[in-house]
């Protein structure tokens, strides 16, 4: 099963969402796909949905999940972290008017630089990672990620790094 979640701003998320509806309804993705929806406007045909899902719901579905797709946020990060798996990021971006500006792009760059997670700037680019995702986390060693002080604190670091 694939989860994606695409937290709780307020702006609509139809890029990521239209996308990943699009791989399941080719039969490109050929396993369930169950999406926490938030305020995305589009309502996809091919893949279950939920606006909006409980911790206690979100911690199962990311226990159940073979692959989490998630937007930049580092709370939607470390639910897959903190798992052992490693996220398939796809930050919101200003240009698509998705958030106020491109901090979630910045930070999910910087966690793919430290190996951490799998980052998609270009949707286009999502269907490959999806498709090869097995072979693309062989090569990411999960070390102390799924230990939530130290991401927070290296979270912290990284962030303020970004704010000097």
């Amino acid at each position: 099963m694939i989860f994606v979640t695409v937290g709780t701003h307020e702006d609509s998320f139809d890029r990521l969402i239209k996308e990943i509806d699009r791989l399941k309804g080719e039969k490109i993705i050929l396993e369930d796909v169950k999406i926490q929806l938030g305020y995305t406007k589009y309502l996809p045909l091919y893949c279950s949905y939920e606006r909006g899902i409980g911790f206690e719901r979100m911690s199962e579905l990311a226990q159940e999940a073979r692959i989490i797709i998630t937007h930049g946020g580092p709370g939607s990060m470390l639910l897959a972290l903190q798992y052992n798996k490693i996220p398939i990021v796809v930050p919101r971006q200003k240009q698509f008017k998705e958030h106020v500006d491109d901090h979630q792009v910045y930070f999910s760059k910087r966690m793919k630089a430290e190996n951490r997670i799998l980052t998609v700037i270009d949707i286009g680019c999502l269907e490959d990672i999806i498709v090869n995702y097995s072979e693309l986390v062989m090569n990411i060693k999960i070390d102390e990620v799924s230990c939530t002080s130290n991401f927070v604190r290296k979270f912290t670091i990284i962030a303020d790094e970004l704010l000097i």
